[in-house]
C-alpha cells in the first residue's frame, strides 16, 4: 500500500468468522476462523475489539496481531468496522488517529459494491443499510476523507497520518 511504503506502519489483519471470498488467503486478507473458534477466542479475551457485523458473522482484531506488528517496529493501521474503530479510539485515545473514509454518496457506494460482484441482492441491501448507519458515526472520527478521487484521498490521508506520527 502507498501508506506502508511512505511510513513505518503496517496493516493489521482482521479475524473473521466468514468464509473466504474468491482468492482470499488466510493470514493475508483475514485470519479466517470458524464461528466456534471465533467465539472461543472471545471467551478467552483474545481480541482487542470485535463486532458481530452481520448475524453470526464476526470481525475482530486479535491482540496477538498488535504484538506481531509492534515486534516488527511498526505503527498499526486498521481497516475495520466503524464501531470497532471507535472501541480502539476509546481504549487508546491519545495513541489513535481515526479516519472515516466516506463515499461521495450512497449511490456511488452501491455502484462500487455492484462492480465487485461479491454480493447477491439481499446482501447488497444489507451492506447499504449498514453503510447508512455507519455514516451517522462519521462526526465521531478525528477526520473524514471523502473517497471521490483516489489520488487526492491518499495524499490527504498520508499528510494527516505523517503529522499525527510526527514524521
Amino acid at each position: 500500500s502507498v501508506l506502508e511504503k511512505k511510513m513505518p506502519i503496517e496493516f493489521s489483519i482482521s479475524a473473521t468468522s466468514r468464509n473466504p471470498r474468491g482468492i482470499e488467503i488466510n493470514g493475508k486478507e483475514y485470519y479466517f476462523l470458524t464461528l466456534e473458534d471465533f467465539k472461543k477466542k472471545i471467551e478467552n479475551d483474545e481480541f482487542i475489539e470485535y463486532e458481530e457485523v452481520y448475524p453470526n458473522t464476526f470481525y475482530g482484531t486479535l491482540k496477538s496481531e498488535l504484538y506481531r506488528i509492534w515486534n516488527n517496529g511498526n505503527h498499526i493501521i486498521f481497516d475495520i468496522d466503524v464501531f470497532g474503530g471507535l472501541k480502539i479510539k476509546n481504549k487508546f485515545q491519545e495513541e489513535t488517529l481515526t479516519v472515516f473514509v466516506q463515499p461521495p454518496d450512497i449511490e456511488t457506494l452501491e455502484k462500487r459494491l455492484q462492480k465487485r460482484e461479491t454480493d447477491n441482492d439481499s446482501s447488497l441491501k444489507e451492506r447499504l443499510s449498514k453503510a447508512k448507519l455507519e455514516l451517522g458515526t462519521a462526526s465521531k472520527f478525528d477526520f473524514i476523507i471523502i473517497n471521490d478521487k483516489l489520488d487526492s484521498s491518499i495524499k490527504e490521508t498520508v499528510k494527516k497520518v505523517k503529522k499525527f506520527l510526527s514524521l
